[in-house]
């Protein structure tokens, strides 16, 4: 016997939740990229700053780590797989690999300009779920936004003289 998958009916037309979930899919592969990156310059960081932010990454990373599951889930809520492929996530993300090791310097700015694109990436997706009346999207994204523009401001905030 094949079991019947049962239709979704949240109040949400499946175009609409079928959007959403493209756009949050984008948001998951910038949030897996960003996550990537702050791992890697959390092992790799060095010099004066050494101690600050290796355990600021740290931080970071652990935060990013725990938002790239709630993305996915709310993809699988709305009914659509969630991408899960470092294939997929380089078609989506808007944020590029960095190469090597930088400085420490450099470092804060490539993951101030990653948290941005993160935080545009999530703002670009609000409409859809607004039109939509996506509470619970609407309601991640806020999140996420949240956590994007504060965590710039702090990387940012280094970078002062």
């Amino acid at each position: 016997m094949v079991a019947q998958v049962t239709k979704i009916d949240i109040g949400i037309e499946e175009s609409k939740r079928k959007e959403i979930a493209g756009g949050l899919s984008r948001l998951l592969a910038d949030t897996y990229t960003l996550y990537l990156k702050t791992h890697n310059f959390h092992w790799n960081v060095t010099g004066p700053m050494f101690q600050t932010l290796h355990l600021m990454f740290e931080t970071q990373y652990t935060e990013l780590a725990i938002a790239v599951d709630l993305i996915a889930e709310r993809i699988r809520s709305l009914g659509f797989p969630a991408p899960a492929t470092y294939s997929e996530y380089a078609k989506l993300s808007s944020i590029e690999e960095t190469p090597g090791v930088p400085k420490a310097e450099d470092m804060i700015r490539l993951l101030v300009a990653g948290q941005e694109a993160v935080a545009r990436t999530a703002r670009s997706v609000f409409p859809i779920a607004d039109s939509a009346s996506d509470e619970p999207t609407a309601d991640l994204l806020t999140q996420r936004l949240q956590i994007h523009e504060k965590t710039a401001w702090m990387l940012r905030s280094l970078l002062e003289e």
